[in-house]
């Protein structure tokens, strides 16, 4: 484990070092076997929201995305909602965007796999 406080602004791990929580993996793992996901969030609030499964609160499925994004490992993009996707989960909530593993995201997935930690 490293000593990273966060506080360095690019949260890719100090001296080299990830560290990804099991719910995180499991969210990457998702975005492996589905290019993109949907996502969405409210007017007064720009934290993403996901609601496609229950393993994890809404609440904590928030804070998974804000790290794997701060991470570098996945992209929000609210300006791009899936189309044809159901979003009836989020009829509260009125801004719809999607989620994608980023390369170096593609690239940890890839590592894990090699090393089969997966």
């Amino acid at each position: 484990m490293s000593s990273c406080d966060g506080n360095c602004q690019h949260c890719g791990g100090c001296a080299g070092e990830l560290v990804l929580s099991q719910p995180e993996l499991t969210l990457l793992n998702t975005l492996a076997e589905n290019a993109f996901l949907p996502v969405a969030r409210s007017a007064a609030d720009p934290a993403p929201v996901y609601l496609e499964d229950d393993r994890n609160t809404p609440a904590e499925y928030t804070l998974i995305l804000q790290c794997l994004e701060k991470k570098g490992l996945i992209s929000i993009d609210f300006d791009c909602p899936l189309k044809g996707a159901d979003m009836s989960r989020y009829a509260a909530y009125p801004i719809h965007g999607s989620m994608a593993l980023t390369a170096r995201g593609q690239q940890v997935l890839d590592v894990l796999d090699r090393q089969g930690a997966k």
